[in-house]
């Protein structure tokens, strides 16, 4: 689904976090960003340009090498951090590389491409190359040999003419690791991608997607109090035009990025009303300003509850729809507002959440977690295992608590709901999750697209492998109203009623009662 903006997936080493895997909106989720862990004193997500690359120099000389033709492939060891490609088309391209991982360097000889944008990204080629030789989590690289992959692919790459063409290329060499989360995405791509990782960006507020069978872009719900939520766009609106240009054939990225634009400017929509799809009366045309839009991946809201004694009590609902850079702080924020409600017991919703950031899935999990508890294991490519674990830390609350899941939780959800059952802290409740016990660090490479690359797998505390495994909840539950996602109902915090018809929930506040009238936390 696409977003006029929204989303959020980290690069994890014992000191180095990043991220993992998106929507399709004028908003769209979260990348790699550079921040440093208010709670983690040795936890840093690097989302700045490789530094393993910040020394990077290129020359191109224009000189004559007869002894070398444009077919012809040359690798030799020229010594320690060097990587020199010898070009045959009357040029040396060399390449600066200042890292410690190689102990050797080597010289490759290929055809440089006259074109010029599929010149640069023959650099973007072996840069990413260069990055997934040296961090990515299988050493045999799926049992290849990675170096004649370089090879392969830039011969490949030298009769193209179109830079779209070229990256193609590169995506191919990544299929080959049998790793589907090791890609690479284009500039735009990352552009929406660190949209949805900031929780910011500058447009109307319109989630859209592609209808499947008629590929009508449909719109599936404005953000509250938005430009577009006050123009009177409603959701199963039809949209049609943007500035004038049909969208016939346009998919739902492509649609979002028309939407966004500076704060200031006005952008004109036609659209069709969801009220009277049959009729061309309905199309109306609608200028609306873009502004700066604040995306919150957080919903929350008080559920009454009666006990089975009859005393009435107050449950604090929060459902987190993603985990970018401001989770961990509006979900401190809406706790900090329920526990000033005396609300007493928690449901903490990660249905449908695929993941977004780890470093935030940890903070999160700080706010729920006392003491130095290890939050999660991570196996680097060597096999050497490292605990990330809390440093005297202080929960927000110790009231009861119960966890959310289902199929569609992954990723940084599924780190979270490992790290507060296996602390003792959550009864998990649902069913089983997706699976994904990966970590991705992000990197923004020299031409502004951006390398995912898989680096490290992980462990629950207790060290449970969570890959393509998932996590078993304690209690399942049926999944009746489950059949689409529970934002919409949120939107109205007065909409308790539907909260309350969530058999989910309701199986979660029979959890939390049997905790209470035990007396303890969890």
């Amino acid at each position: 689904m696409a977003m006029e903006a929204l989303r959020p997936n980290m690069d994890l080493k014992p000191t180095h976090f990043t991220c993992t895997p998106t929507i399709s909106t004028e908003f769209l989720r979260p990348t790699s960003l550079s921040l440093r862990s208010h709670r983690f004193s040795s936890l840093i997500i690097n989302h700045q340009r490789s530094k393993r690359w910040s020394k990077l120099s290129c020359m191109l000389r224009h000189k004559s090498d007869p002894s070398i033709s444009e077919e012809q492939q040359l690798i030799k060891s020229i010594g320690k951090g060097l990587f020199g490609f010898a070009v045959a088309a009357a040029a040396l391209l060399s390449v600066c590389y200042d890292s410690p991982a190689f102990s050797e360097s080597l010289t490759v000889a290929f055809p440089v491409s006259r074109a010029r944008e599929v010149n640069t990204v023959q650099r973007t080629l072996v840069e990413a190359w260069g990055l997934i030789r040296e961090t990515f989590i299988d050493p045999t690289f799926n049992h290849q040999d990675w170096d004649s992959k370089l090879q392969q692919t830039m011969v490949e790459m030298f009769p193209l003419r179109s830079s779209d063409a070229a990256y193609n290329k590169i995506s191919a060499m990544l299929s080959t690791l049998g790793d589907p989360f090791t890609r690479i995405i284009s500039p735009k791509e990352y552009q929406s991608f660190r949209i949805g990782s900031d929780g910011n960006l500058q447009g109307v507020g319109l989630f859209i997607n592609s209808e499947p069978r008629t590929g009508h872009l449909v719109i599936l719900s404005c953000v509250d109090g938005s430009p577009a939520a006050r123009a009177g766009i409603h959701e199963g609106d039809e949209l049609i035009e943007i500035n004038g240009e049909r969208l016939d054939g346009v998919d739902s990225e492509a649609a979002a990025q028309k939407l966004r634009g500076r704060a200031g400017t006005i952008v004109t929509v036609k659209v069709h009303s969801s009220k009277d799809l049959g009729s061309d009366s309905s199309i109306r045309e609608v200028k609306i300003p873009r502004e700066y839009i604040k995306l919150s991946p957080i919903s929350s809201a008080i559920i009454p509850h009666r006990t089975a004694d009859g005393h009435l009590t107050k449950t604090g609902y929060v459902k987190l729809s993603a985990f970018s850079q401001t989770a961990a702080a509006d979900m401190e924020n809406a706790i900090q507002e329920m526990e000033s409600q005396d609300v007493h017991a928690y449901i903490l919703d990660l249905r449908n959440n695929p993941g977004g950031l780890v470093k935030a899935g940890l903070d999160v999990a700080q706010i729920w977690l006392d003491g130095d508890e290890t939050l999660v294991n991570t196996i680097d490519r060597d096999g050497n295992m490292s605990p990330i674990s809390m440093v005297n830390g202080h929960a927000i609350t110790n009231d009861p608590l119960v966890v959310l899941v289902n199929e569609g939780s992954a990723s940084a959800s599924e780190i979270l709901a490992g790290a507060l059952h296996d602390n003792g802290r959550a009864i998990l409740v649902g069913h089983k999750t997706f699976g994904k016990g990966k970590i991705q660090s992000v990197t923004e490479l020299h031409d502004g697209s951006a390398l995912f690359v898989t680096v490290a797998k992980y462990l629950s505390p207790a060290l449970h492998d969570i890959d393509q495994v998932g996590i078993t909840p304690d209690v399942q539950c049926t999944t009746d109203m489950l059949n689409s996602p529970k934002d919409s109902l949120l939107k109205d915090k007065s909409s308790i009623s539907s909260l309350e018809t969530d058999s989910c929930i309701m199986v979660a506040e029979h959890e939390l009662d049997i905790q209470q009238s035990k007396g303890t936390a969890t």
